[in-house]
């Protein structure tokens, strides 16, 4: 990304922003950025969540994160083990430093998650993977808990989800693949989604500065079924600020599922379920 176009995408994002909404889910009350920003610091834990095509969350995390100012974040979209520290701007892109780092670019959509990554790179902010590999999700929905890692497992042990979290899991699972995906298959998705969240957990408790700051999909950072349920656990007394990344449009997410919610405009898409495959008999 050029300056100058990091730049623009700056300028479009502070406009863009005078039409955001950000609600503190405790009260009820829409509150100013700042407030956000300042509720942030106070905190340990800074979970941001995002619909992951839409460039407007991407844009405003990006900017919120460089306020925070830590040296590094972790993050969903690589794998626990992985790290950027960001070359100098005269070194490779930032998509080939992310794509050295194991980032699958076109799982991602990339360039939706450019304003991100190029916003965090300008700021000289380090990214710490915190999710687990493909290939272990694969395993963990054909094997079951026989394929957990043994710290996953014992976060897991500590950290079970009540009947009507797991119940709320399951739709959202099933809602995700327009409900397609084969009752037999639920408690392995289930698992691998868990196993995702409990890696996450631990790799933001890695993390030596507080608040320590994780970007993921809004799933992962609520807090019925998501990270919290493990990093209550690991680092009891926590004080976690997890907001869910909105759209106008959209905002169904349930509110008290996170601290704050923020709203931005939505993004044009296609039917998500047009075309989707049948489920396997």
């Amino acid at each position: 990304m050029t300056l100058r176009l990091a730049l623009l995408l700056l300028c479009v994002a502070g406009a863009a922003q005078a039409t955001d909404r950000i609600i503190d889910t405790a009260t009820g009350r829409e509150i100013s950025r700042a407030e956000l920003l300042a509720q942030a610091r106070q905190s340990d834990f800074v979970l941001l969540g995002e619909i992951h095509d839409n460039h407007h969350h991407h844009q405003r995390r990006a900017a919120l994160i460089a306020e925070l100012a830590p040296t590094a974040i972790a993050a969903e979209h690589l794998e626990a083990g992985q790290q950027v520290s960001w070359a100098p701007t005269a070194g490779p892109s930032v998509a080939e430093q992310l794509g050295s780092a194991g980032f699958d670019a076109r799982s991602w959509q990339w360039p939706i998650h450019e304003p991100l990554f190029a916003g965090l790179a300008q700021a000289r902010i380090g990214v710490s993977g915190a999710n687990i590999s493909r290939d272990l999700a694969r395993r963990l929905v054909r094997e079951g808990e026989s394929a957990l890692p043994p710290t996953l497992a014992a976060t897991l042990a500590t950290a079970p989800l009540p009947a009507s979290a797991q119940a709320t899991l399951d739709k959202d699972l099933l809602d995700d693949h327009c409900g397609q995906l084969p009752a037999t298959r639920v408690p392995g998705m289930r698992l691998a989604q868990r196993a995702r969240d409990a890696a996450m957990a631990v790799g933001v408790t890695a993390l030596s500065e507080r608040p320590a700051v994780l970007v993921a999909g809004n799933g992962h950072v609520r807090a019925d079924y998501g990270v919290p349920v493990a990093l209550v656990r690991l680092r009891p007394g926590a004080r976690i600020v997890n907001v869910a990344f909105l759209e106008s449009e959209r905002s169904t997410e349930p509110p008290l599922a996170y601290t704050h919610l923020w709203i931005t405009p939505a993004v044009q898409r296609d039917d998500p379920c047009k075309g989707f495959p049948a489920p396997r008999s």
